[in-house]
C-alpha cells in the first residue's frame, strides 16, 4: 500500500493506492484507518474499489454497514472510486446512492471528483 496526500480548500486527502485488496473486514479497515491517521494525519481518504473485498458488495454479511459506522464513529470521511454500473443489486444501489447524498462516505467514479467531493464534506 502507497499513500500519498492531495491538498485542495486547505483540507489534506490521503490516496490509498494499492493494487491488493486491503479491506476484508471490519479490523482491516480500522487498521487502515489507524495507518493513515498515523502515516499521513488525515481524516479523509480516498480508497480504490479494487481495495475492499467483494463482500463489501454483498450487503448481506453487513460488512458495508459495520464498515461505514466505524469510519463515522471515529469521524473519517471516505470516498470510495470506480465503477460501480457492474452491481445489480437494487439494495446495493440504494446503499450506494443514500450514500452520496450523505457527509461522510461516497462513492465515486474517479479520484477528480472524490478530492472535490471530501474538500467540500
Amino acid at each position: 500500500m502507497k499513500l500519498r496526500t492531495v491538498k485542495k480548500n486547505d483540507v489534506e486527502i490521503a490516496v490509498v493506492e494499492s493494487g491488493e485488496i486491503w479491506i476484508t473486514d471490519v479490523q482491516s479497515a480500522l487498521d487502515l484507518m489507524a495507518t493513515v491517521r498515523y502515516e499521513a494525519d488525515c481524516d479523509r481518504i480516498i480508497i480504490n474499489r479494487s481495495a475492499l473485498s467483494e463482500d463489501f458488495f454483498d450487503l448481506k454479511t453487513r460488512l458495508a454497514g459495520e464498515i461505514l459506522q466505524k469510519f463515522i464513529n471515529y469521524h473519517v470521511k471516505v470516498a470510495i472510486v470506480g465503477d460501480f454500473s457492474g452491481f445489480s443489486s437494487k439494495s446495493l444501489k440504494d446503499f450506494i446512492y443514500e450514500c452520496n447524498k450523505g457527509k461522510d462516505f461516497f462513492f465515486l467514479s474517479n479520484e477528480e471528483e472524490a478530492i472535490d467531493k471530501l474538500s467540500r464534506a
